[in-house]
């Protein structure tokens, strides 16, 4: 059949309307996603990339918003919390964060809100600590006896056959190079000692038969501030020749005694090699340290001159 122009005409602009409304129902297929299609992110609500597109989408996007901002309040309202507790911690003054702190020490039981607040004590009086500025007075205020309060370094499990009365630190000065001295950490010990006839002691606990002192002696000098850079120079196993002592140790106990003392003392002490000590805290009662070195950054320790206080100083 022939067709005019006319008719031709009409033909095409029916053919072109049905191809734009197939290309339209394309385009809608890709701006508006049927709701069955699941999306990776809707199974890990910890992504919130979604929430900042600028595109609404919908379905299983608005539920992953949701939960972000569910999420976000969660944390916000524990945030708020430990901000609290913050704020007032800084309220306090030095004085009573210290009185806070030494009350503290003694009665912990390894809980990780304790060590928070100790951390945040520590924090706030190293924060309001003016440093002592000449060398002379340093050497006055650091000189004498320091016991061991507390280590922020891992303490080590105690040992049923040996127990560290105290840890006591003595510093002396120099006379003449007033830069240098002695560091000298010695640990009161109680050990049991056992006889070759003994049977193993590696499940019942024993009576400790044994006492004495173990001397860490190390030099130190201060090159800037008031760090001091530590070399050990020598280990010392001391015995007890007192009364009370029921056996005298024996020189092939000395190698495990020594291997326990090392398991027992804060690693930082014991061998101080390659690291310096910073006084970040000094009063006429307490002394802060902050070690600086490759394996105890960061590690601070807590002295108390000994005497100053009547205070309960833990076991080590």
């Amino acid at each position: 059949m022939a067709l005019y122009p006319r008719q031709h005409c009409i033909i095409a602009i029916l053919i072109l309307l049905v191809v734009l409304s197939r290309d339209n129902d394309v385009v809608e297929a890709f701006i508006t996603p049927p709701s069955s299609i699941q999306y990776p992110h809707q199974h890990h609500c910890s992504l919130v990339e979604v929430s900042s597109s600028s595109t609404p989408l919908e379905g299983g996007a608005v539920i992953e918003r949701d939960v972000t901002i569910a999420m976000h309040n969660d944390n916000e309202s524990q945030e708020d919390d430990k901000s609290s507790s913050d704020d007032n911690i800084i309220s306090i003054t030095a004085e009573e964060a210290k009185q806070q702190l030494l009350n503290l020490i003694p009665k912990m039981t390894g809980t990780e809100e304790e060590y928070s607040l100790i951390q945040s004590y520590v924090n706030l009086l190293e924060e309001q600590y003016s440093p002592i500025q000449t060398i002379d007075f340093l050497n006055l205020a650091i000189m004498g006896e320091w016991q061991l309060l507390f280590s922020t370094n891992v303490m080590p499990i105690p040992r049923k056959n040996l127990r560290l009365r105290e840890l006591i630190q003595n510093i002396q000065a120099n006379e003449e190079e007033r830069r240098n001295g002695t560091v000298v950490n010695s640990a009161t010990w109680d050990y049991y000692a056992q006889d070759d006839d003994d049977e193993d002691d590696s499940t019942n606990h024993q009576p400790f038969n044994t006492n004495g002192n173990f001397n860490i002696k190390c030099s130190y000098s201060i090159n800037q501030g008031a760090r001091m850079v530590l070399e050990l120079n020598e280990h010392e196993v001391r015995p007890s020749k007192s009364s009370t002592s029921n056996k005298q140790i024996q020189s092939k106990d000395v190698p495990k005694l020594v291997g326990l003392l090392h398991r027992s003392i804060p690693a930082e002490i014991f061998d101080p090699n390659n690291h310096a000590a910073d006084c970040t805290y000094l009063d006429a009662d307490i002394r802060i340290v902050r070690m600086t070195g490759e394996k105890h950054e960061g590690v601070r320790n807590i002295w108390m001159r000994k005497g100053s206080l009547e205070i309960s100083a833990p076991s080590i």
